[in-house]
């Protein structure tokens, strides 16, 4: 595998960012982050990284990181990291979100992914960040677990949210 790196979202990566949203679009799954309809890639780019400053943020919003996983120039996947936790995060969506392109998957960049966010969480003082998903992926559990999560239970669905377990995972060495 070569070097994955994660990086912001930047003026030059619509095409392959719209063309991942498309694909996980299909297992229901949200690659571009709080797209507006009708907004152009410069403005989305410009907000998103507002996002991470905690500015423009929507009620019930944190401050997030949103970064692009990268490998030989190829938009591979994604993450979103929460710099810290309201009340549905805390039950279900946790500290980090991420996403690997169908194609590229079983290849260890999710791994890679989460093993970068964790250092974006350490960087914002999180010491042990919550990681979910949902209770039947089972390539994610593992992920979490690799990255040494300790489960925490499973909370519970919703009529809007799947049912997801939940990990506490070490941020530091």
């Amino acid at each position: 595998m070569s070097d994955l790196l994660l990086r912001p979202l930047g003026p030059d990566d619509e095409a392959q960012a719209r063309a991942a949203h498309a694909e996980l679009a299909a297992d229901g799954f949200g690659f571009l982050m709080f797209e507006r309809d009708g907004e152009s890639w410069p403005d989305y780019v410009a907000r998103i990284e507002g996002h991470r400053r905690g500015q423009g943020l929507e009620e019930r919003m944190v401050a997030s990181t949103f970064l692009v996983a990268e490998v030989d120039g190829e938009i591979v996947g994604r993450a979103s990291v929460r710099h810290e936790l309201n009340d549905f995060l805390a039950t279900w969506g946790g500290h980090v979100g991420y996403g690997v392109r169908p194609a590229h998957r079983r290849r260890g960049h999710a791994t890679a992914i989460l093993r970068g966010c964790l250092e974006v969480c350490r960087e914002h003082g999180i010491e042990q960040a919550l990681v979910t998903c949902d209770v039947d992926n089972v390539g994610s559990a593992a992920v979490i677990e690799a990255c040494g999560g300790v489960p925490d239970g499973v909370a519970p669905a919703t009529e809007s949210v799947a049912a997801k377990k939940r990990y506490w995972v070490p941020t530091g060495p």
